[in-house]
Order: C-alpha cells, then sequence, then structure tokens
C-alpha cells in the first residue's frame, strides 16, 4: 500500500481532484491545514470520509503545521499549538487514517543552545495532544528546515518512552535535498544512517536543490538511485507517499515507478 498527497482544502475548493483519486484507485495521504478546519466543521470531515470509504480507499493524515511550535519556550505559542493539535486529532479520528504525519518543527536558530529543554517540552505537547485517542494510529514526524538529521530523530526517541513504537520516522527526500543543503552537502548517507533504526515511512517528490518544487520523481536533481541502495543495503521497506503537486508531476512520479520495480516493489508501491 502507498499514499498520495491530496489536500483537502483543494479538494473542497475543486471536485475533480478528488474525483481524480477515485479514477485512479489512490489512497490519499489527507493534508489537514488550519485554514480549512476553520472553514468547515465535523460534519462536512464526516461526509469527506464516508466518499473515500465508499471508494474503497484508504486515508492517511498529515496534520496541520503552519506556524506550530509545540517546543517552543513560550508559554502562549505552545498552548495555540497544542490545541490546534488537539483539534487536529478530533478531525483525524473521523477519517480512520491508517497513520498520522506531523513535522518535527525544530527551529536550531532559536533552540541550538537549548535542544534538550526544547525536545522535552515537544514531547509533552505531543503526548498531551495524543492523550484523548489511545488507539491512535502509528504517528511519523518528519524533517522539514532542520540542518541535522539527529535533531529529528532525537524527538522520536523520546517520543517512545511515553507512546511506545507507535511513534516514528518519516524521511522527507525532498526537504533533505533542498532546505537541508542536501544537494550541496551530499550527506544521504549520514541522514539513512541516523534515521534507520526508526524509519517507518518516506515522502517522495523532487526538486533542483533551490525549493520545495514537489516536482514527480526524475523531474529534478536528487540521487534516486543512491538513495533506495541506501535503503536496500540497510534492509529498509518504509511505507511511502508520493507528494507531487501537479497532474504532471503526478504522472512523471508513476512513469518513475513503472521503469523501475526492483526499487519500488519492496515497499509495495507499483504504479495505478
Amino acid at each position: 500500500m502507498y499514499f498520495v498527497s491530496l489536500n483537502l482544502r483543494a479538494a473542497r475548493q475543486d471536485p475533480a481532484v478528488l474525483e481524480g483519486f477515485f479514477r485512479r484507485g489512490v489512497n490519499p495521504e489527507l493534508g489537514l491545514d488550519p485554514v480549512l478546519m476553520d472553514m468547515v466543521d465535523l460534519d462536512w470531515h464526516r461526509g469527506m470520509a464516508a466518499r473515500i470509504a465508499d471508494a474503497g480507499l484508504t486515508p492517511s493524515l498529515h496534520l496541520p503545521f503552519f506556524d506550530l511550535q509545540p517546543g517552543s519556550a513560550d508559554s502562549l505559542v505552545r498552548a495555540a499549538s497544542l490545541e490546534r493539535l488537539r483539534r487536529a486529532m478530533a478531525v483525524a479520528r473521523v477519517y480512520l487514517p491508517s497513520h498520522l504525519v506531523g513535522h518535527a518543527r525544530y527551529d536550531p536558530l532559536l533552540y541550538m543552545k537549548t535542544y534538550g529543554p526544547w525536545r522535552e517540552r515537544a514531547a509533552d505537547t505531543w503526548t498531551a495532544a495524543l492523550s484523548d485517542w489511545p488507539e491512535h494510529p502509528p504517528l511519523y514526524l518528519e524533517n522539514t528546515f532542520e540542518p541535522d538529521p539527529a535533531s529529528v530523530a532525537g524527538m522520536v526517541e523520546i517520543l517512545r518512552e511515553t507512546l511506545g513504537e507507535r511513534v516514528g520516522l518519516c524521511l522527507d527526500v525532498g526537504h533533505w535535498h533542498c532546505f537541508s543543503l542536501g544537494h550541496r552537502l551530499k550527506d544521504l548517507d549520514r541522514w539513512l544512517d541516523a534515521f534507520a533504526p526508526l524509519l517507518a515511512h518516506l515522502h517522495l517528490h523532487d526538486n533542483d536543490g533551490s525549493f520545495d518544487q514537489h516536482q514527480g520523481l526524475g523531474q529534478g536533481d536528487i540521487p534516486w538511485e543512491e538513495f533506495f541502495e541506501g535503503l536496500a543495503r540497510r534492509e529498509l521497506t518504509p511505507s511511502v507517499t508520493f507528494e507531487p503537486h501537479t497532474e504532471e508531476a503526478f504522472r512523471a512520479a508513476m512513469d518513475f515507478v513503472r521503469e523501475r520495480p526492483e526499487w519500488f516493489e519492496p515497499l509495495g508501491v507499483a504504479a495505478p
């Protein structure tokens, strides 16, 4: 099983977006943002969840991340982040997702010298956000702007102390390439080594290193052969979400999958 990103606000604005998923039979990773959360109620989400279930699709859900800082030293910012995450969990329960994805959100400029306290606060926030949902599905925290993989891996390690093995890492390869300067540092092995013990999920999209372009695989400069060989050497078989932002990028990604079945079959991926 694999997933393709689907922004729920975009699906609300243009019904054809959701119909495309139904035609292809592609499982969506639902992107939940705070703008949509403030626009619609739970009944809207119940209707959307019913449509996805009737189509025979299994959703996952990407939690909101705009402006959130679960480990903030400012108690008011941290409280607002917790409230948004709690509301998001209530929405997530409607969809019965296979997994949840959240952003670790470590800011090295703010917390370079206080990573330990930041990590403790962030762990408390995530634990509190999930406290009303004891049967929650796996939560995977992904890298965004962090320059050091250990900062994200360390966040998951401490969360496992309270939440157990239902917490893991999501490696966003596109974010590594552009935001973490992977295109320049060529340090993919460092990230795979750091993530390997807790790696559970992948976000796959491409870029040229200048920005987070969310192209189809093969449309940018990410060293995919090195990446998939690195997974195989470490015997890693995480689940997968593709994150193309255009129809052209989606088609390119699926063509890429068809041309390289030996890379994707171990991950349970086959193009529709």
